[in-house]
């Protein structure tokens, strides 16, 4: 007779919260922008990013990246024009691994004839990049609207802390930020602030008693605490916790093994994670009627998720691009324009994504990018841009 595996004790939110804390100088270094050099504190995002230089560009290089007065990556083609379109979203908006010149926004401005300014920050949420619409609207208001949504942005809009469900980076330390609380089941959906707004409270996060105080009950964490108790085949007690919390949010289902305990806990990660979206679009659209602004919404995606779909046809998001489609949005969907590519390429699926992708887009993923976004925008774009005017003798 096989042996039962011993089981371990139950991991709590003590235990979990005490391996993420800061110490003091790190956070003293962070602060003085002497280390984890990709963002710097922003009381009301969370962070925003730095002028940086990383050797992560195609072929080993070193990729430049150069901010402006609003904290927006610096507009290079036609910037002295008046500009009408703003873009919004993570780092695949910000363009990352790509120096100045080379992103999207500036392939479309070069073809376009006219500025594009990209408001992008890596890490963000879709929480995060709706907020911060919000304030550059109010600034330097564009007609027409991008906003870009990747695949784990959904997921960012239920972090209140990063490092909760990301480990810390050299680059980056993976601060607290804005997000939301939801519930399906009973159409909850509460916007919080950053837990941590000041410079001075970041450093709370270098104390237990603190940190446990603040987030014993926070989603994301009573979810990697499901995750990490059905690894270590552990005791009831997690398979009763987890139990109450997927009831209270409407999914039904028996827990009883490890396996169940962590399908249990993904279910609701993304039932939770696709109804923020969907309340957020909800709100962008919103203040659009109410502005009187055009929104192109583009849904990107890692390589990963390109592989899985070209060879499965299985996407991850189905549930939250239905709801796109359902409302009658205006989507560039960034995953069904890959597979369509993919099948005119005569080659491999490796080198098919080794030639767009390293990690984030390559120039080429990014000119990839820029020419699916283009037919959309510019069927949006009154008057049509200067390429899409009648010749003048």
């Amino acid at each position: 007779m096989k042996p039962a595996t011993p089981k371990t004790e139950l991991v709590t939110a003590r235990d979990y919260l005490k391996g993420l804390l800061y110490t003091p100088e790190e956070v003293r270094q962070w602060l003085a922008e002497e280390a984890f050099p990709f963002a710097k504190h922003s009381g009301e995002f969370g962070w925003l990013l730095r002028n940086a230089r990383f050797q992560d560009g195609v072929g080993g290089s070193t990729t430049v990246y150069t901010y402006g007065s609003l904290d927006e990556r610096i507009t290079i083609h036609y910037r002295e024009r008046p500009c009408r379109i703003n873009t919004y979203g993570d780092s695949f908006t910000q363009c990352h691994q790509v120096s100045d010149g080379e992103t999207w926004q500036e392939v479309l401005a070069a073809h376009l004839q006219e500025p594009i300014r990209n408001f992008g920050v890596g890490g963000w949420s879709v929480y995060q990049a709706y907020r911060r619409m919000l304030k550059e609207e109010q600034r330097v208001p564009a007609k027409y609207i991008i906003f870009n949504i990747f695949d784990d942005d959904h997921f960012r809009n239920l972090d209140s802390w990063r490092n909760i469900r990301v480990p810390k980076h050299e680059r980056f330390i993976e601060p607290t930020l804005p997000y939301v609380v939801v519930n399906a089941k009973e159409g909850r959906f509460e916007e919080r602030p950053n837990p941590c707004p000041t410079r001075e409270s970041v450093y709370k996060l270098c104390d237990l008693d603190w940190t446990v105080d603040a987030f014993k009950d926070d989603f994301s964490l009573r979810i990697m605490l499901a995750h990490l108790n059905a690894k270590t085949g552990n005791p009831e007690r997690a398979f009763v916790e987890t139990l109450k919390l997927a009831t209270t949010h409407g999914v039904v289902t028996r827990i009883d093994t490890s396996e169940r305990l962590s399908q249990a806990a993904n279910q609701m990660h993304q039932q939770s994670a696709y109804y923020s979206s969907q309340r957020i679009v909800e709100k962008i659209e919103a203040f659009a009627r109410e502005q009187r602004k055009q929104v192109l919404y583009v849904l990107s995606c890692p390589a990963t998720s390109v592989e899985r779909f070209i060879q499965t046809g299985v996407r991850q998001d189905n549930i939250f691009v239905e709801y796109m489609q359902r409302h009658g949005l205006t989507v560039v969907d960034l995953l069904a324009a890959h597979a369509s590519d993919f099948a005119r390429f005569k080659g491999e699926l490796k080198d098919y994504l080794a030639h767009y992708f390293i990690g984030h887009y390559t120039p080429a993923g990014n000119f990839f990018c820029a020419q699916a976004v283009k037919s959309r925008l510019v069927e949006m774009l009154e008057p049509k841009p200067l390429p899409y005017q009648p010749a003048r003798e």
